[in-house]
């Protein structure tokens, strides 16, 4: 009897298991569910809850998802593809971050003070991002507390980037930046122009090319 129960136990377990794989398959989420379970756990219930207010949106290369006078409404997840967040200044672009794959973004700073954004997020290449509303964000939060968990955790994450790159602006030396990037996210010199490398770095284009030269000669 009690082999018996187990069994069925088991089965019923196993059955979860396949109905979640076919429902991420069916919505192309499998990423989301991945990394939203690398802060937290959640439970199949919580997964299937969160998930069905990201809507898949293909994003062209150019294309603008934040620019300033906008209210940032939408919390976003990077599917494929990579998007430059900078601001302009004396007609310059200032970039403040990249956003590739597997990462949650938007003007975080816009998004939680409700202002508008002074900002800009542009696709560098073709993309594919799931975006959920604050209102749909805010209803999951208020639905269990193990997803607003989750939520507080995803955003901090983004403040806490933002601050490093400031700490480090301040704290390392152009080289230092440079090989970090490097090392961190050596893809980026593949996806993006070196000019939005060099604005990221705090430098200009020649300043990043001396940087290159030289270490390419030592």
């Amino acid at each position: 009897m009690q082999y018996a129960e187990n069994s069925t136990k088991i089965l019923k377990s196993l059955k979860s298991l396949r109905d979640l794989a076919q429902f991420s398959l069916n919505l192309g989420v499998e990423k989301l569910i991945t990394r939203i379970n690398s802060y937290l756990q959640l439970s199949e219930e919580d997964i299937q809850f969160v998930t069905q207010f990201y809507k898949k949106k293909t994003v062209s290369k150019g294309e603008l998802i934040i620019q300033p006078d906008q209210y940032v409404n939408h919390w976003h997840f990077v599917n494929s593809g990579c998007f430059c967040f900078y601001t302009l200044k004396d007609g310059k672009e200032k970039v403040m971050d990249f956003f590739t794959e597997r990462e949650f973004f938007t003007d975080i700073y816009a998004y939680l003070q409700e202002i508008p954004s002074n900002s800009y997020v542009k696709a560098t290449e073709d993309s594919v991002i799931f975006t959920a509303s604050k209102a749909d964000v805010q209803k999951s939060f208020d639905h269990s507390h193990d997803i607003e968990r989750f939520g507080r955790l995803s955003m901090q994450d983004t403040v806490l980037k933002t601050y490093r790159r400031i700490a480090h602006l301040n704290s390392l030396s152009n080289e230092e930046r440079y090989l970090r990037l490097l090392e961190k996210r050596p893809t980026l010199f593949q996806r993006v122009p070196q000019y939005m490398i060099a604005s990221y770095l705090g430098l200009t284009p020649v300043g990043l090319s001396k940087i290159r030269r030289r270490l390419s000669q030592s």
